[in-house]
């Protein structure tokens, strides 16, 4: 099948995790993908649809189209699928207006509507979608990471110094910046703790010394592998709950154990006492990471339980084996049409 995977951009983390990772996957079983970020002109869009007619599937990753433009690519190609990662209907955590929005309501329902399958990134947006959408139409499919990319962190005895990992985008740097105070009494508490941020911007704390890592895609990795524990906090609200903890994949991949706030799915992929500890109140952070940066032993074990965890649950393998499944039921014509 000839696939164009509508996207914000090809450097964009969704398309890198949620559609070329798959690439080769896809390739190998005969299909061909195209990646087509959205243009910004109104004349390029125009041609955009025009081209599309050469697809026979295209993927709409994310974006809440009105509905003029989304009937203009239903009309193009035999197939629409919709991918969504995040709770897309609703305004961000730190949204001055807000979570709810009217209009990102309407045009998710929309988008639904039209899509002949929706893929979710996880169970709680699933549950979202099928409110709207047959149920037959709805598939998760979770953000997955390639297991091979990355290096085993060693967890040596006698290292000294313990670093603590934080990886993310610029704007989810406010989730840290509320961990704050957590983390400089930590460093208050604890001596030879610093924090690794691996980001476009750094963070300043008063206690804890903190290095900054410019975020590199070639390096991620290895900056991760190095560290010694992964840390993640999410504001307990509608818009975390739909996040599908990419940060603790990488964590985990990496063979970090991991420190989160019970939020989402972060309560499911860290297994208390197995990956890691969930913490909520200021003193289960401190007692988590107190508890871990004292025992590097403690840190291998959970680190390679988790390790283990996202190679035979999240691995890009998996992702790719559902994604053709998909594929494979639409060219047998056993899934149903939108509307």
């Amino acid at each position: 099948m000839r696939i164009v995977a509508l996207v914000k951009s090809a450097e964009h983390v969704c398309c890198r995790y949620r559609i070329a990772a798959y690439r080769d996957a896809l390739e190998q079983a005969g299909h061909r993908l195209e990646v087509r970020p959205w243009p910004s002109f109104w004349l390029s869009r125009l041609l955009l649809y025009r081209q599309l007619g050469h697809a026979d599937v295209a993927i709409v990753q994310r974006k809440l189209l009105p509905a003029w433009r989304l009937r203009m690519i239903r009309r193009r190609v035999r197939w629409l699928i919709y991918d969504f990662d995040d709770a897309v209907y609703l305004r961000n955590s730190f949204h001055p207006r807000g979570h709810d929005s009217a209009r990102r309501s309407r045009r998710f329902d929309e988008m639904l509507a039209h899509a002949d399958v929706i893929v979710a990134g996880n169970d709680y947006l699933r549950k979202q979608a099928v409110e709207v959408a047959q149920t037959a139409r709805v598939h998760v499919i979770p953000t997955c990471v390639d297991v091979r990319r990355y290096p085993l962190a060693a967890h040596n005895w006698g290292k000294g110094l313990v670093e603590l990992a934080w990886i993310g985008s610029d704007h989810a740097m406010q989730s840290l910046e509320r961990l704050a105070p957590v983390l400089d009494n930590l460093g208050k508490m604890c001596s030879g703790l610093q924090l690794k941020v691996i980001c476009g911007r750094s963070l300043t704390l008063n206690q804890l010394p903190v290095r900054f890592v410019s975020w590199r895609e070639a390096s991620e990795a290895e900056e991760l592998a190095g560290a010694d524990i992964g840390i993640s906090w999410l504001p307990d609200d509608p818009w975390s709950r739909g996040k599908c903890g990419l940060k603790v994949l990488q964590y985990m991949a990496a063979g970090l154990p991991v420190v989160a706030n019970p939020v989402g799915i972060q309560a499911r992929l860290v297994r208390p006492g197995v990956t890691g500890f969930l913490a909520q109140t200021p003193g289960e952070w401190q007692e988590a990471l107190g508890r871990l940066a004292a025992d590097p032993e403690l840190r291998r074990r959970m680190g390679r339980a988790a390790r283990q965890m996202v190679a035979a649950e999240y691995d890009v393998r998996i992702g790719a084996a559902r994604w053709l499944g998909l594929l494979d039921r639409l060219q047998g014509r056993v899934l149903p049409r939108a509307g």
